[in-house]
């Protein structure tokens, strides 16, 4: 049986790029697999002679764009932006104290990641910059030269009610239109490879974490949780010591216990970490199976 790789729920940036093949216009390329992408998948499937299943296996895949499936960073990117809430375009304001956050995986302009992404963009192609912050790019520039708490008290100024969540215009519109730019969008893409993928493929070897699904949680771990506290790794230690798990699957439920409850917001981490590592699971209300998303137990290839 063909392996699938995308099915009805899974959504983001691959998604978006099959919507886009399959002859999607740009309202309907959502970049959410929903009925009308499956209908669509199932006639392309026809008019290739292959089994009309709905679901893009990997056959389909490289039929449909051409190219071989994308890499597990890239699926592991998709999955953890879901849960994140983000696409390569939104911006929130200082809900939770990291000024301003915005991007594929929540950057921050507590973290760096944010200044960081603007201001190679801007030594690259500064015009780029002025387009989408236009007669703000100034301000944003001084801003960003800035000691760190006036960069916070800055984004605390414009964001807006109670919560501090919604970003107050013109901020929220530039910060999308800096995020549709593809240059910005390939910088996003490899800052999180390189500061988070990377160490999580640290993490997973270090874990004995072999499969797909062990290297999306190892990634999800750093993106959410910065890592593995010490802490949780004596966790760890002291539950594989005391109860050896058969198989990776049990190994995947410890790690994601013990990230869980050496976390401030403990819930919402477990519900995450598990999700992954047992392949399926309610994040936020919403229903994950993460084979649709393209992550089984297959063993993780570079």
């Amino acid at each position: 049986m063909a392996r699938v790789l995308f099915a009805r729920g899974a959504r983001g940036e691959i998604i978006k790029k099959m919507q886009k093949a399959l002859g999607f216009d740009a309202v309907g390329a959502d970049g959410d697999f929903g009925r009308n992408t499956r209908a669509a998948v199932i006639a392309f499937q026809t008019s290739r002679g292959l089994e009309a299943t709905g679901e893009v296996d990997v056959t389909t895949y490289e039929q449909l764009i051409g190219t071989p499936i994308p890499s597990v960073k890239e699926r592991a990117l998709q999955l953890t932006a879901a849960f994140e809430g983000h696409g390569f375009t939104l911006a929130q304001g200082n809900f939770d104290g990291a000024g301003i956050t915005w991007g594929i995986i929540g950057f921050t302009l507590k973290h760096g990641e944010l200044k960081r992404i603007i201001l190679e963009i801007n030594n690259q192609r500064p015009s780029l910059v002025t387009e989408a912050f236009k007669d703000k790019t100034a301000q944003l520039l001084r801003v960003l030269d800035a000691p760190l708490s006036e960069q916070l008290a800055f984004a605390n100024s414009i964001s807006l009610g109670s919560t501090k969540e919604t970003l107050a215009e013109p901020w929220k519109s530039a910060f999308k239109r800096f995020g549709e730019m593809d240059e910005v969008q390939a910088l996003q893409v490899e800052l999180a490879d390189e500061d988070f993928f990377q160490p999580a493929r640290r993490t997973a070897a270090d874990l004995n974490l072999k499969s797909e699904l062990g290297i999306a949680l190892a990634f999800d771990i750093h993106v959410q949780n910065g890592g593995i506290k010490a802490s949780a790794r004596q966790q760890i230690n002291q539950q594989l010591a005391a109860h050896p798990p058969a198989n990776e699957g049990g190994l995947r439920v410890i790690v994601a216990n013990a990230v869980a409850d050496h976390s401030t917001f403990r819930a919402d981490v477990l519900s995450r970490k598990l999700t992954i590592a047992t392949g399926s699971g309610e994040v936020h209300q919403e229903r994950f199976v993460v084979r649709d998303w393209g992550l089984d137990e297959s063993a993780f290839v570079v």
